[in-house]
């Protein structure tokens, strides 16, 4: 049975918070001051003016409903105070009057902009929670442990928020070892993410049983052409998917399909090494292919570390159209007299690249996971 590694809550899905009601008042009577010190200087109302637009239509943008209902009675007491009291004689009659209505016209339209942002505010939130919700359950939170490996790693889609994007992971405890899947659906954000749904979904159906690796590439193959097939009938593109499918059992050798995808990198000690493996073609497209699907075998002793990526992260490229250099990068990490731990190594991963781009704009949807044998397996 697949196990969390360590317990880590979701990040939550929090409103814009409001300012307290200490600072609300704070900002109106600093605000009133400031009319009232101009108001004596320049023996004018125009200040209140000012007033008038500033206080309610700041409060309807950052505040309560109960704060912007303060702020408006708050305005309307001080108008009504300086036009009856101070100003009340030498101007006509209908001035005041028509003053004092603009301010209750503003006030509640302040008042009813406020009601409105929080109506949208609280549903933006509903839908962010149940998007953050649906990606916990669509990809497994990491870290994840299994009785063979240890897998830590990082998800940043590139659209709607990094909640949901084309790149896929998933992480099955199988009687025959841990199967782990890594692909990239042709695409990126929501336009790829129904491809990338029939994958992991197909994946969790099949990894548990089908006793070979050749068996469960196939069923993710049918899968995508399923998914294709409705795709067609309902006008949107097809798609394929590059993958690779490893199976991790107590042995000191990790079987692997790749179906045209990045290959792993195997971390010991030192040194960084990129196992040999026969690309087969995408899943999606077995029908183009004109080899059977090979079941492809690379070195994974006890205590190593396995890094699986996607070209999100490979295909990063500097100012020069150079491409991130990540076996290099990883090579100059591992020689380190304290190199960083699987745990740390994905996230260390994307800010370099990050880094090596020289914006802060990502182009392309990033996963990179790290799968750390156990040293006593």
């Amino acid at each position: 049975m697949l196990r969390k590694h360590a317990k880590k809550k979701a990040r939550p899905v929090e409103a814009i918070e409001p300012p307290s009601t200490a600072e609300a008042v704070i900002v109106v009577a600093s605000v009133t001051l400031v009319v009232a010190i101009l108001d004596v200087v320049s023996q004018s109302p125009v200040w209140l003016l000012g007033l008038l637009v500033f206080l309610p239509g700041s409060a309807s943008a950052l505040c309560t409903v109960r704060q912007t209902k303060f702020v408006f009675a708050w305005t309307e007491l001080v108008v009504i105070v300086t036009l009856l009291v101070r100003h009340g004689e030498g101007r006509p009659l209908l001035d005041r009057i028509l003053m004092i209505l603009l301010t209750l016209v503003l006030g509640a339209a302040s008042v009813y902009a406020c009601h409105r942002r929080i109506s949208r505010e609280q549903e933006m939130l509903r839908l962010r929670s149940t998007a953050a919700a649906m990606q916990r359950h669509i990809l497994r939170p990491l870290p994840m442990l299994t009785d063979d490996v240890l897998v830590n790693g990082l998800y940043e889609p590139v659209q709607e928020d990094r909640l949901v994007g084309g790149d896929i992971y998933d992480v099955v405890e199988s009687p025959w070892g841990t199967r782990v899947l890594i692909g990239d659906v042709q695409g990126k954000g929501l336009p790829a993410v129904g491809a990338a749904f029939a994958v992991i979904g197909a994946f969790r159906a099949t990894a548990h049983h089908e006793p070979t690796l050749t068996a469960l590439v196939d069923a993710l193959d049918a899968s995508v052409v399923r998914h294709n097939s409705y795709a067609a009938k309902t006008g949107d593109d097809e798609r394929f998917v590059t993958a690779l499918i490893l199976n991790i059992d107590a042995g000191a050798e990790a079987q692997a399909i790749n179906c045209g995808h990045i290959l792993p990198q195997v971390l010991q000690e030192a040194s960084v090494t990129t196992p040999v493996l026969t690309s087969g073609v995408p899943l999606g497209l077995a029908d183009l292919a004109t080899e059977p699907v090979t079941v492809d075998w690379f070195v994974f002793p006890p205590g190593a570390t396995v890094l699986l990526t996607t070209d999100g992260l490979t295909e990063t490229r500097a100012d020069d159209g150079a491409f991130y250099p990540l076996t290099e990068r990883l090579t100059e990490r591992v020689a380190q007299p304290a190199p960083l731990s699987p745990t740390d190594l994905p996230r260390a991963l994307y800010d370099d690249a990050r880094a090596f781009a020289g914006d802060d704009e990502q182009h392309d949807d990033v996963a990179v996971l790290t799968l750390r044998r156990s040293p006593n397996r």
